[in-house]
């Protein structure tokens, strides 16, 4: 059985010694969706640790985006997540992005991710400051998602569509990037010949897991080796 671990790199410090908010627009500046399979990335893991483990998921997934909504609090940033309706047949209850499949009618992830918060939480585009994009996640539901990473002005309001939306909530963006909240779990691949470590974040009676949980970690390595390296 094939098994990976995460970077100990992961873990460098307290997230609250960092001005997020300036380290996020710096690195997302003039960043551009990327689709090439070989820039896929398996959500928890490394571009690199990703490639061992493609041929776990699906080989033509269907395109979608999801917007990371930062919220400029005074105090801080938040993430503003959605709980799924308990009702529907592909991961209810889960917290989630706002964001679904890339539709003819948008012109790219962008378009789609907008479109997709505005109809499931009824967040207005023009309170939404896209500052770029993450590589795309492959899911192993099928799915090639684009995270848009958007910062959002406070004094929006929000309206749900409770056939897909159970509730919102926010999360401090500190508290998604501090190692210490991460709980880590080992998954089954295919018919168990292999395994990978994912990610779990609690925060108070909820659980951050699976997708969302990888895209928030793909966020907070982007910021660090970038820092790393410059």
């Amino acid at each position: 059985m094939r098994s990976i671990d995460a970077d100990a790199a992961d873990s460098p410090g307290p997230a609250t010694a960092i001005d997020w908010g300036t380290r996020i627009r710096q690195r997302l500046v003039n960043t551009s969706p990327r689709h090439a399979v070989d820039d896929w990335i398996v959500p928890g893991l490394s571009l690199q640790q990703s490639r061992a483990y493609l041929r776990f998921f699906p080989a033509a997934p269907i395109p979608a985006a999801v917007l990371i909504p930062l919220i400029e609090r005074e105090s801080q940033l938040t993430v503003l997540l959605t709980q799924r309706a308990s009702h529907l047949k592909n991961h209810a209850g889960q917290i989630s992005f706002p964001g679904g499949r890339i539709e003819r009618i948008d012109d790219g992830p962008r378009a789609a991710a907008l479109r997709e918060a505005r109809e499931e939480i009824g967040l207005d585009p023009d309170c939404v400051t896209v500052a770029g994009y993450l590589p795309d996640h492959v899911i192993i539901s099928g799915f090639l998602v684009t995270p848009v990473v958007g910062f959002v002005r406070p004094g929006f309001a929000l309206r749900l569509d409770t056939q897909e939306v159970q509730s919102t909530l926010e999360v401090p963006l500190s508290h998604l990037f501090e190692p210490a909240n991460h709980r880590r779990r080992r998954r089954r691949l295919g018919s168990g010949e292999a395994e990978l470590e994912v990610l779990d974040i609690p925060f108070g009676e909820h659980n951050i897991w699976g997708a969302t949980a990888g895209m928030m970690l793909t966020l907070y390595r982007t910021c660090l080796e970038d820092a790393a390296d410059g």
